[in-house]
């Protein structure tokens, strides 16, 4: 499966990637559990890896889990502050980190987005960067995601889907499709609280085994969604969403079912 409109293809490659929001802002003395998940994820054909500096110490903490494995994986990060100075001195600790090139610079939540676009526009010229994205986890947003989209210069976005989270279909994940942008999807789970309930028989009888398998398959059935990016501290869940990131793709019948239940 192709991770698509990011460049990142080959045909056992899943299309679920892994988030480090929350569970990589680790001290140096937790590194060997970063260090586990990465490597399982890896090892199950996993590519695309998502950070963030708002997200404490996980940048600095992937690095060290990719390590010498840094040139088979896909690094989305993000800059997050409104001064295109300090934004250029993380960037230039962000090329440190992962090998003098970053394969997709988000500007994380639009903060000061039409400021760093001239910078990025240079950075990307030159080759330090491979795509350029804006993200925003709020549907008020959506408005100026849009108009990001619009100016042409931006590669990739990363917005909320799941069954409870479905803005983003009507307007923005139509102009993805014309205008060939990648798309990240994230909080697949939303946030956790789509796994609370018990998993319904009639989806078991469907075919899929737990919530996980069943919400990432859901998203992925999307042909407009390039990955999507649940974040983990366990190698062992690391392994299964890589398999639900292998399909096989919901039938629609199966997928509205999906979503009748998870937000019933």
């Amino acid at each position: 499966m192709i991770q698509r409109r990011l460049g990142v293809s080959g045909p056992d490659v899943p299309v679920v990637g892994a988030g480090t929001w929350r569970v990589f802002d680790l001290a140096a003395s937790q590194q060997t559990l970063a260090s586990r998940v990465v490597t399982a994820a890896l090892d199950a054909g996993v590519r695309v890896f998502d950070t963030s500096p708002m997200y404490g110490r996980a940048e600095a903490v992937l690095s060290v889990a990719l390590g010498e494995r840094r040139p088979s994986a896909f690094v989305a990060t993000k800059i997050w502050t409104s001064s295109v100075e300090e934004a250029r001195a993380h960037f230039g600790r962000q090329l440190r980190w992962f090998g003098d090139r970053i394969d997709l610079l988000q500007v994380h939540n639009l903060v000061a987005w039409q400021d760093h676009l001239p910078w990025l526009d240079a950075e990307r010229a030159a080759g330090r960067i491979g795509l350029v994205g804006v993200t925003h986890f709020s549907s008020s947003a959506l408005n100026e995601i849009e108009q990001a989209m619009r100016t042409g210069r931006i590669q990739a976005i990363q917005i909320p889907l799941n069954p409870a989270e479905r803005a983003t279909e009507r307007r923005i994940l139509p102009l993805a499709e014309e205008l060939g942008i990648g798309v990240l999807a994230m909080r697949p789970f939303g946030e956790g609280s789509l796994l609370r309930r018990p998993f319904p028989p009639e989806i078991r009888a469907a075919g899929l085994e737990s919530w996980p398998e069943a919400l990432l398959r859901w998203t992925l059935s999307d042909s407009r969604v390039s990955v999507t990016i649940p974040a983990t501290s366990s190698a062992e869940h690391a392994l299964a969403n890589a398999a639900a990131g292998s399909g096989p793709w919901l039938h629609p019948d199966i997928r509205a079912l999906v979503a009748r239940l998870a937000t019933a």
